[in-house]
């Protein structure tokens, strides 16, 4: 018997191969946000899966407004199906991406980004006292291999400095955090679905609390406290800080 005859592409350029990665993001994503995903695969760089354009680029490839493409970009980065890289270029995750990459000095400039852009997390953080060490760079980097995006790293950060601070309040005093690794259990944490309004909220009270916070000093610490507790509206006490945000019924 004869065999059947082999398929043949019509076009032999611009092809993709839409396998198990494409079907995992097809169970993950909403319709436009997988539309814009396509898109991304499409376009995207084969050996290296990245994709350098624009919000503003993509609304008018798509015909989308920038609102929406926005929203995409912040669900595909939710998802850990892109990473976001602070000089606008989009990489696809390599659970999502089905070619092999190739070592690319771009993609090196890029985990560059990507560990400059925790530092500056890291560092920004009052209870912090670190000068971002080897061990805290490698750490960056492993991250930066296993697609955590930076807003998982930086939703990790808020929520381990809030916990800190939450802790000062409670104990009257406490020892800054030295290491990047201690927000390592965090990292996974933040993957759980969270409402956006927790995040600003936990963000909002981080801030304020910095603003009125003395330091890490015994007789700091007990201002601070004191500050705390007689302001309305603007602080809190550890246990709400704690918790996260009250309920909206």
């Amino acid at each position: 018997m004869k065999g059947q005859p082999g398929f043949q592409l019509k076009h032999s350029t611009g092809w993709f191969a839409a396998g198990r990665e494409v079907a995992c993001a097809l169970e993950l994503l909403s319709d436009a946000t997988f539309k814009l995903f396509v898109w991304l695969c499409l376009h995207a760089e084969r050996s290296r899966g990245v994709v350098s354009a624009t919000s503003v680029e993509l609304a008018r490839a798509l015909g989308k407004n920038q609102t929406a493409i926005q929203a995409a970009l912040e669900e595909l980065q939710q998802q850990g199906v892109c990473v976001l890289h602070v000089n606008g270029v989009i990489r696809i995750s390599d659970h999502f991406w089905p070619y092999q990459r190739k070592d690319d000095p771009a993609d090196r400039d890029a985990s560059r980004d990507y560990v400059a852009a925790v530092k500056r997390m890291f560092l920004e953080r009052r209870c912090v006292q670190s000068s971002f060490t080897a061990a805290d760079e490698k750490l960056a980097l492993a991250l930066y291999a296993r697609d955590v995006p930076l807003i998982h790293v930086e939703h990790a950060i808020l929520l381990g400095a809030s916990r800190k601070y939450a802790s000062l309040l409670e104990h009257e005093r406490g020892t800054a955090i030295s290491s990047l690794h201690y927000f390592s259990q965090l990292f996974v944490e933040v993957q759980q679905e969270m409402s956006a309004h927790y995040w600003t909220y936990i963000a909002r009270k981080v801030k304020t609390f910095e603003q009125t916070w003395a330091g890490f000093s015994a007789a700091g610490q007990e201002i601070s406290k004191h500050a705390a507790k007689g302001q309305t509206g603007g602080c809190y006490g550890s246990t709400e800080l704690a918790s996260g945000p009250p309920s909206d019924s």
